[in-house]
């Protein structure tokens, strides 16, 4: 059984830290890294500075394209406190919401360069991956992304104020953040061995086969969790953009590998 020690870190007066914004800034600051040691030791030909570069505008673009795509399907409560939206450290983000908006900031930032767009695609993956693994630990301070009541060995403790409408009398639930993580670490050890074997010119493989393996995957926990913030035909929204990013993503692969063979790279 696990238990949320609580959402403060530290606390001084007023002036608070909470946990949910110190793991965000861990899965920054380790993402960046391990992003630049793929790009050092699979992909000579990336420029690091630029990548610093790519990686602070892709940050941008995806912290708010993860805030505003939670806050555009949970309207209905931030219409009536708007002085919430910005309060990212009390939770709120959306990793589609991430994906979207970082990708569209890092694909107007590497058109503007005029840069290879799928090498830093999947260089930036790495990032990507790691950090939703040490990013998901802020869902447990925050007993956020839980999911349906379970007895498991492994079930997780949510205080009742934290509890979904209808589920009060239910005291443990499946830690579908944990599940998360543990896809994210498979999903990261599996693009290393791609990127260890076929890097040298097949660009787009990393990045492509992420969101197909991610989509799937969070497919099969979404199925567990009960917080989605809103349905579409009685189907979580993130089950449909899942959906869309797995067509995207085989897409994406068979161009981009289609060109690879007719030596267009």
């Amino acid at each position: 059984m696990f238990a949320s020690p609580g959402e403060i870190a530290l606390q001084i007066g007023a002036f608070r830290i909470y946990w949910y914004g110190i793991f965000m800034a861990l899965a920054i600051l380790t993402g960046l890294f391990c992003s630049v040691q793929i790009a050092k030791k699979f992909y000579p030909l990336v420029d690091i500075e630029k990548l610093y570069d790519l990686i602070f505008y892709v940050l941008i673009g995806g912290i708010i394209g993860a805030r505003l795509y939670y806050v555009c399907f949970d309207w209905g409560y931030f219409s009536q406190n708007i002085l919430d939206i910005p309060k990212l450290w009390l939770g709120g983000l959306s990793i589609h919401g991430a994906i979207l908006g970082g990708f569209l900031a890092g694909f107007l930032y590497i058109k503007a360069k005029k840069m290879n767009l799928w090498m830093y695609a999947d260089v930036t993956a790495f990032g990507l991956c790691i950090g939703q693994i040490i990013g998901r630990l802020g869902n447990f301070f925050n007993s956020e992304a839980f999911g349906r009541p379970t007895n498991l060995p492994w079930k997780l403790f949510i205080p009742i104020a934290s509890r979904p409408e209808g589920f009060e009398k239910f005291a443990f639930y499946h830690p579908t953040f944990a599940y998360e993580m543990i896809l994210n670490t498979f999903i990261v050890l599996f693009l290393y061995l791609l990127a260890k074997k076929f890097h040298r010119g097949q660009y787009g493989l990393i990045f492509f086969s992420y969101l197909i393996l991610y989509s799937f995957g969070r497919i099969f926990i979404e199925n567990i969790r009960i917080d989605s913030v809103f349905n579409l035909l009685g189907i979580p929204i993130a089950i449909w953009t899942s959906s869309m990013l797995i067509i995207l993503g085989i897409i994406g692969l068979f161009l981009t590998q289609n060109n690879k063979k007719k030596g267009h790279s």
